[in-house]
């Protein structure tokens, strides 16, 4: 296993800390714990496994530090205790409800992957889930094609549009790879009709594979790799890499471990941002690992109360740029349009990329759900030209616009 990035310091902390922090800490694991006893009903089925089971894994990881894996940069939240009154996460949500939906509805094109995977191409199946060819590879990139991102069917985030296409029309894959355990990431009913359709190999995080392992997927099935880590599969090389955020499906957080990813084959290579916030890690992955021809960057569910586990549109750009974005790298923005996760208002993101990008001349595309976008051989401008539309526009509501 390769280690591309100088070690993560001792003592970093996230922005609770001290014996508030290592208390509150133990009392989730207890209580999650508690929970692993009751039987397997849906609900907790789909939490996946348990806190310790997931303990006993991770533990020898030189970034799980007191009970949990850190980053050397905190993701600091900003509480209802420290922001009462009028700008508070709970008046900003009764203020701003609804405007994460559009009004109309979502224009989509049929997702139609060839049979032979092309050189460098992407096709885009809502919020992360994109589906890459690289050197006539296939990698499903956090697969999620249910209809709610939440441990239960009958409450929490609702897809705002159909998927473009279901599982069991995917082609063969030669891996499938996952950033992070959070609901809208892994999804424990897509993973059951990919393990019925197509028994893929996974690429993961350590401590996710439990959750795969839980669901029934095969140990000799999962690859499981820490920051700085690598694996090949068919000639491409994936390489996991730190990223800004948390990971948690139950009452204790920072038990998995959450990553981004590179991709690397023969002749391209292919950035998957999965979720971040603003990371000067960034720059060093471009520099040890870029140029990348293709970034998906996240977009969306940014706010002024988790500043730091989201970018917002123009750090999305930054980010781009620092991977070593260049007028022949293309940047897909993922992370919008699917699932109302934020306050903001749903067509924002794609808007404000798209200005900044025109701007500080990044080649952006904007395709419709279930397109596909073939860079293989092809000019970029031509590529970009073809990916304008702003589809979004006839289905955002009447205040949704610049």
């Amino acid at each position: 296993m390769a280690r591309l990035f100088p070690r993560v310091p001792d003592g970093i902390t996230t922005s609770m800390t001290g014996a508030l922090s290592g208390a509150l800490s133990g009392a989730l694991a207890k209580a999650s714990e508690t929970v692993a006893q009751v039987p397997r009903v849906p609900i907790h089925r789909r939490m996946g496994a348990s806190t310790r089971s997931i303990q006993a894994r991770v533990a020898s990881s030189p970034n799980y530090r007191d009970g949990q894996f850190r980053s050397h940069e905190p993701a600091h939240w900003i509480v209802a205790a420290e922001a009462e009154g009028p700008g508070s996460p709970l008046m900003s949500a009764i203020r701003e409800r609804g405007r994460g939906r559009p009004a109309g509805t979502v224009p989509l094109v049929r997702a139609e992957p060839p049979a032979e995977a092309a050189a460098l191409a992407v096709t885009w199946y809502g919020h992360a889930t994109s589906l890459v060819e690289l050197d006539g590879r296939r990698f499903l990139l956090d697969p999620v094609f249910g209809d709610r991102v939440s441990p239960s069917s009958f409450v929490g985030p609702r897809r705002l549009h159909p998927t473009p296409g279901s599982i069991a029309d995917l082609p063969p894959l030669d891996a499938v790879v996952i950033s992070h355990d959070h609901y809208d990431h892994l999804d424990e009913p897509s993973i059951v009709e990919l393990e019925r359709t197509h028994q893929p190999h996974y690429v993961v995080p350590i401590g996710v594979d439990l959750h795969l392992e839980s669901w029934g997927v095969p140990t000799e099935r999962i690859t499981a790799l820490d920051w700085r880590e690598e694996t090949e599969i068919d000639g491409v090389t994936l390489t996991c890499s730190e990223a800004r955020h948390f990971s948690g499906r139950g009452l204790a957080r920072n038990q998995t471990l959450w990553a981004a990813w590179s991709l690397r084959g023969p002749a391209h290579a292919i950035f998957f941002g999965g979720d971040s916030g603003p990371t000067h890690r960034y720059a060093d992955i471009g520099t040890d690992l870029g140029p990348f021809d293709l970034t998906l960057i996240p977009i969306g569910a940014y706010s002024v109360h988790w500043p730091d586990i989201h970018l917002d549109p123009e750090q999305a750009i930054t980010a781009h740029l620092d991977l070593g974005g260049a007028p022949s790298s293309v940047m897909l923005p993922i992370h919008w349009a699917t699932f109302n996760l934020a306050m903001h208002w749903w067509a924002e993101p794609i808007r404000r990329a798209r200005r900044d990008a025109a701007e500080r001349g990044v080649s952006l595309v904007c395709p419709m759900v279930g397109a596909r976008i073939d860079l293989s051989d092809r000019a970029v401008d031509d590529v970009v030209a073809e990916h304008q539309t702003p589809w979004w526009e006839g289905c955002a509501a009447p205040d949704d616009r610049d």
